[in-house]
Parts: C-alpha cells; structure tokens; sequence
C-alpha cells in the first residue's frame, strides 16, 4: 500500500476544479503558468488500487440494472477524477454495434479478466443481405443514465467531457472487419458508402443528446485512423467516408460553443490538414515517440490547435516513477510556455500501467 501514498502534490483533499478554465487555456483565450491535466481512459485495473488504497473508498462494480451500484460506481469514478486533480470527468459508452471479437486473458498484474480486440478477419457485414439484416440499435431506446447521472453529480468547478465510444471508422472496420473493408472499398464502394451513412446518422443523434447536457464542456471522440508509418485506409477513403461525419460532429459541438477535441493514434500527417482546416478539430490527443514526439507535433501545429497529452506510454508501462517524472518535466517545460497544452498520457492508461507510475505524472505535473 505504501507504493500510493508518497505523491505529494496531488490535490487528494482539496481539489479546485474550474473547467472554464481548462477550455480558455486549451482555446488560447488563457495563459497558464502550470498547463492542466488531461486524460482519455483510465483503465479500472488502475483506478481500483488508486480508489480504494489512496481515497479510502469501497470500490463497487456495477450491475446491469442495478441502479445502486451503478450510482455506487459512478461516485467513484467521479470521485477518482476529482481528487487527482483534473478539472473534468470524461465519460464514454457506445450503442449496441455488433461485432466478431477475440479475447485473452488480461495478465497486467494488476488486473482480472480479459482483454478483447476486434477480428481482423471476419465481419458482421459483407453484403447487402447483411446491411439489411444488421441490427441497427435505436438511439431513442438508448439508455444515458450513466452520463445523466455523471452529468447530475459533479462537483462545483467541474466540467463533463464526452463522446460515442469509438469512432466512425473504428465501428466501420469493425463491421466490415478490417480485412473485409480493403476489400470492399475496391469492391463494394456503395455498401461502405451505406453503411458508413448509417453509422454516421446514428452518431449524430447520439451527439444531439449528449450536447443538451449542462455541465458538458468538450466533445473529444477516438478514432483510432493510423497506425506507426501511415494511415489505416487511404488518405482519400478517409476523405470520402469518415472525415465528413467528423465535420457534422465538430458542427453539431461547434453550434453549442463546444471544442471539439480528437483522439486518434498512428501517422496521421497526411490528414492533419484535413482535420484542422475541413474538420475543424480544436485539439489533438494521442502521440507516440517512435512516429511524432509531441513537442515536435506542437511545434508544426500547436499554433492552431491544443495539443493533449503525449507522456509515451512506453514509459509510463516500463519505466520508473523518477523517469516518468523526468518526461514529465521536460514536456511541460518545452510544450508549457507556448500554450494551448494539457498534461496526460500518449494514449491512455491501460490495465497493464503501473499504478504509481500514473500517480508520479500527476504528482511532477502538479507540483
């Protein structure tokens, strides 16, 4: 237990949350002498030592239709996000997309259960037969107590961060399966075109319920578009397909005076022009050292957008907690003074994080 308890500098006891803040910092209308803290996913496998060593709290898994633990659970996670300092809580959850899995066991030490990654191979839609069939989820029978509730039960200061759970092209390769949408986009270009607009319209009324949320103060999706040396698909089937559906999302954020801040892994460079200009994101959120280190990122973009992020998680997995705190320190002295900056990981932080690594980024970025 000892190993959580020697971070100073978190705000555990007296945390001062002002997500107005946060947005007119990360919108250039601020400057900060500290940047603030940011993060996309917190795995549980990472926030259940945290919890219940560090916050005293009982942690509570929540049970399909069991309104007391999931309440329980939600209190938690607010709870997590507040008193490690950030002045938000991000939420995210998908509707009911159908698709083939895969599955192995989770062997972080920390964790218990699986881990699941989608099938390559195999997809829930190769033909208009499957179009037709498909069983495209209604969002008017979605259930959102989870964001009306985090939405209800925030604390003073705090904002609601939130987005669909996966992005349009993620749910698109995931039903195509990757390997069937390379070939369909030179086989089939009208059924990706369908499906893509489905998916598409189904977001879109997603989105116009999350933006009526009042404590709401970004819209931030992933969709994961590249991987180490370029992107997934072709820069233009990405132009054709997905990158119009983010330009209604930004649109839809934008009318309601909400940043639109995107999450996406790999080499995107040859689409960065598009997302700033035709998509208009506001911020960008995951980098990895081996393709751009993001103070290089910043370097060629930060004058127009935010810049979220960028701890490699390489080091927060396998390095020390006086390494991390050292990339820490270096990242917010090159990317602090220009502005426009957020402290986080590269990606996220996933089950196999160690707790005290996590816990040493938020303590070097708050000191």
């Amino acid at each position: 237990m000892s190993r959580l308890l020697s971070f100073p500098h978190l705000p555990l006891q007296h945390p001062r949350p002002d997500a107005e803040r946060l947005i007119r910092i990360l919108m250039g209308r601020e400057k900060a002498e500290r940047p603030p803290l940011v993060e996309y996913l917190v795995d549980d496998a990472v926030r259940r030592p945290i919890t219940v060593e560090l916050l005293g709290r009982t942690w509570v898994e929540p049970i399909p239709g069991d309104r007391a633990s999931q309440a329980a659970y939600w209190d938690s996670f607010i709870a997590f996000w507040y008193r490690m300092g950030y002045d938000f809580v991000r939420f995210e959850a998908a509707l009911n997309l159908p698709s083939h899995v895969q599955s192995a066991p989770d062997t972080a030490p920390q964790a218990a259960g699986e881990r699941h990654w989608r099938d390559l191979h195999h997809g829930t839609i190769s033909s208009w037969k499957d179009f037709e069939s498909f069983p495209w989820p209604r969002v008017e029978e979605y259930d959102f107590y989870a964001y009306e509730y985090l939405n209800d039960h925030l604390p003073e200061g705090m904002g609601l961060i939130v987005s669909h759970a996966g992005g349009i092209y993620e749910h698109l390769s995931a039903i195509f399966s990757y390997e069937g949408l390379c070939y369909a986009l030179f086989d089939q270009p009208d059924l990706v075109a369908a499906v893509c607009n489905r998916l598409g319209e189904l977001m879109v009324d997603f989105y116009r319920q999350l933006v009526e949320l009042d404590r709401v103060i970004a819209i931030f999706p992933g969709d994961d578009m590249g991987f180490r040396s370029g992107t997934l698909i072709a820069p233009d089937h990405l132009r054709r397909y997905t990158l119009p559906w983010h330009r209604r999302f930004a649109e839809l954020a934008h009318s309601r005076g909400l940043p639109y801040f995107l999450h996406s892994c790999g080499n995107l460079e040859a689409i960065m022009p598009d997302l700033i200009e035709t998509v208009g994101i506001d911020g960008k959120h995951s980098f990895e050292d081996a393709i751009v280190p993001v103070a290089e990122f910043q370097a060629r973009y930060g004058d127009r957008i935010a810049v979220l992020g960028g701890i490699d998680v390489d080091i927060l997995a396998r390095g020390t907690p006086d390494e991390v705190r050292a990339r820490v320190r270096q990242t917010i002295e090159t990317c602090g003074p220009r502005g426009r900056y957020a402290v986080g990981s590269g990606n996220s932080i996933p089950s196999y994080i160690p707790p005290e690594n996590y816990l040493a980024m938020l303590d070097e970025a708050q000191r």
